[in-house]
């Protein structure tokens, strides 16, 4: 493909499958390992089931894309709340989720996976968490001086971004 050709809008409005746009480039995703859908899919259940149980908006999985800033992002799982629904969802979103996961893969580079946290941020994302399978942890991002590392032995909540939300942190790895 020839990334020189693409722009945002282009991005935006046709499907690059397995493909972000960050900083006017195409780059391709990881490929996501078993443990990574393991621990993506226990998220969809565990987030999804407390939205739709409470009505407090969408889940998303990895092949929605979100304007983010200047980039076009594929976080693994997003939440966007009930009163940021766009009217249109029969495109990418043109709005930042209110809360994005990342599943770390085995070739993600973890310089890469914290500057996309903080861009997420950047652009208006309120939490962002990051899932390591290895490590067995969540690091939440709310800012970049409020970052909390939890571990198997803590409990995960959406605070206000998803109110009620809460499960232990080894449920996720479940």
């Amino acid at each position: 493909m020839n990334a020189e050709a693409i722009t945002l809008e282009d991005f935006l409005a046709n499907d690059y499958e397995s493909y972000e746009y960050v900083k006017g480039e195409l780059v391709p995703m990881s490929i996501p390992t078993m443990i990574h859908g393991e621990v993506s899919s226990n998220i969809v259940i565990l987030l999804g089931n407390h939205v739709r149980q409470y009505q407090l908006g969408r889940i998303y999985t990895a092949e929605t894309t979100f304007q983010i800033g200047e980039s076009g992002r594929k976080p693994d799982v997003a939440f966007v709340s009930q009163e940021r629904l766009p009217e249109n969802r029969h495109q990418a979103s043109p709005i930042p989720p209110d809360l994005a996961i990342e599943v770390v893969s085995p070739s993600d580079k973890i310089y890469d996976v914290q500057e996309k946290a903080l861009e997420y941020l950047d652009a208006g994302t309120q939490m962002v968490w990051v899932i390591e399978p290895i490590a067995k942890t969540v690091t939440v991002y709310r800012s970049q001086s409020d970052i909390k590392i939890l571990t198997l032995n803590d409990i995960l909540t959406g605070e206000e971004v998803v109110e009620g939300f809460q499960c232990a942190v080894a449920e996720i790895f479940e």
